[in-house]
């Protein structure tokens, strides 16, 4: 690398042991470097010349992705590929209560707690949206295979509207096939 060469953020570096990488922070005495190997390192500027290429540099003139920005990608990114579930709420009536499942001998019934219920519920819908994100974006899937694999999910999803009635807001419901609101 050059002499007297000043990174700024959004720099794509190379480096021999961590391979790719960009700037993400560039202070008075170094950089804050991310890898696809390494992961984030520091690195002094007197370092940084003899370990890095530089492969794509930044002008301080092009604009720059603000904090905010880059939380609104990355929360995106989760949402979809990661299962990150938002907040949902129990409906107001359901708080405190208590779901009874009461056999049909005279064995003890079972109660168990609704909010611990309705986390298990929201979790099954949380793990049925990240399945139907793979499938669609599965490489290997014809998308004859990928039409298919999603009725039976939207099949599963019309199966558990009974649970509908927990949820405080309706655009934390199930849906199945019938009953999109478009």
């Amino acid at each position: 690398m050059e002499e007297n060469i000043e990174l700024e953020v959004g720099t794509r570096v190379e480096h021999d042991r961590y391979g790719e990488g960009f700037v993400c922070k560039n202070s008075l005495t170094g950089y804050e470097i991310i890898f696809e190997r390494g992961g984030k390192l520091s690195f002094g500027k007197a370092n940084i010349l003899k370990d890095m290429k530089v492969l794509e540099k930044v002008e301080d003139n092009e604009p720059k992705l603000s904090l905010d920005e880059v939380t609104a990608v990355l929360t995106d990114i989760l949402e979809r590929y990661a299962g990150l579930s938002e907040d949902v709420e129990i409906a107001d009536k359901w708080v405190g209560g208590t779901l009874i499942l009461k056999p049909g001998n005279s064995s003890q019934p079972k109660e168990i707690p609704i909010d611990i219920f309705f986390h298990k519920i929201v979790m099954l819908r949380d793990k049925l949206r990240v399945l139907e994100q793979s499938v669609n974006s599965h490489k290997s899937l014809s998308e004859q295979d990928k039409v298919n694999i999603q009725k039976y999910i939207t099949a599963v999803y019309g199966s558990l509207t009974t649970f509908n009635v927990l949820f405080k807001d309706k655009n934390a419901y199930f849906v199945g096939a019938g009953k999109k609101d478009d």
